[in-house]
């Protein structure tokens, strides 16, 4: 079997299901498992947006990627592109992409009308999980799909048992109130599987709502909700990049409360819905019940040091 995925997080769950060699294309941003950054790309973005962090003149502020991603929006245009000729000449049997968010990925539409011009007529599955059980039965969907059926079941249960393993080990615990943010100019609350996954690891979301879309929020509400703990995730991006983020607003994120702030690697582990969810709330369990939980390794996290604003000091 030929295929092409066109969204990162279904790149992740092919090769965990050991399809690595049978997928022949991927997306620009599909960098792990590192084997997958050596496959073609099919898609590039139409957003000339680098990283904060690098703070090149060509790469766009948070503030000014949303207003882009708002701008094409509201235009009714598209935000990648698709590489219809490469696609064409891989001769695919199967594309695996997702429609549950606009701005992760090609347009489903789009990708169901260029499947259906190709010669080889692939079929295509989408993946559009809510929630964690949904992102771990999508491992099995795809199973299904590609015949690795026994694989993904095998994955699935150990995905979940996993899961299980950090309910067990904080259940009992006092839960720390939690506000995720997966964006922070406008900041952005985290929704989908994110609420579920402070949950699991023994916290208390105080404004995101599970299986829901993320949403905008004012710094004043977000005042207002009183996290113990705060843990920035920008989509996408990496911890390093999230702590730039947080400093760039450091007098806001003081002006929250919170006892901690952490930095995460959303695209790691937050931001993706893949197998790698499950370490991302292991790492939250950690940052909430250090003592109950040890913090998964390889996965980047930084503490955050938050000056009290002089007002509150006073």
């Amino acid at each position: 079997m030929r295929i092409a995925s066109l969204v990162p997080s279904a790149t992740e769950m092919l090769f965990a299901l050991g399809l690595g060699d049978q997928v022949v294309a991927v997306t620009h941003e599909c960098d792990y498992p590192p084997a997958a950054t050596a496959k073609p790309h099919l898609t590039r973005s139409l957003i000339p947006a680098s990283s904060p962090a690098t703070e090149t003149t060509a790469g766009l502020s948070a503030g000014e990627i949303d207003a882009e991603v708002r701008r094409l929006t509201r235009e009714g245009r598209h935000l990648y592109e698709l590489d219809e000729p490469t696609l064409a000449e891989l001769e695919v049997d199967l594309i695996v992409t997702q429609a549950v968010c606009a701005v992760c990925a090609v347009s489903f539409d789009d990708v169901v009308a260029v499947a259906a011009r190709l010669p080889s007529r692939p079929r295509v599955v989408s993946l559009d999980p809510a929630n964690l059980g949904e992102v771990i039965a999508d491992v099995a969907r795809l199973g299904q799909a590609t015949g690795m059926g026994p694989k993904a079941a095998e994955l699935c249960g150990h995905l979940e048992q996993r899961l299980n393993d950090v309910r067990q080990a904080v259940a009992g615990q006092e839960r720390p109130r939690v506000l995720c943010l997966e964006w922070l100019e406008p900041p952005f609350i985290g929704g989908h599987w994110i609420p579920e996954m402070v949950e699991i690891a023994g916290g208390r979301d105080v404004l995101g709502v599970a299986r829901t879309k993320s949403r905008t929020g004012e710094w004043s509400e977000l005042e207002e909700s009183a996290p113990d703990v705060v843990i920035a995730m920008p989509c996408g991006w990496s911890a390093e990049q999230a702590v730039h983020e947080v400093e760039a607003r450091a007098a806001q994120v003081a002006a929250l409360g919170a006892d901690h702030v952490w930095a995460v690697d959303a695209a790691a582990s937050f931001s993706r819905p893949g197998p790698r969810l499950v370490e991302g709330t292991e790492l939250i369990a950690h940052l909430l019940h250090p003592d109950r939980v040890q913090a998964p390794e390889g996965v980047a996290f930084e503490p955050i040091p938050i000056e009290e604003p002089a007002a509150q000091r006073a």
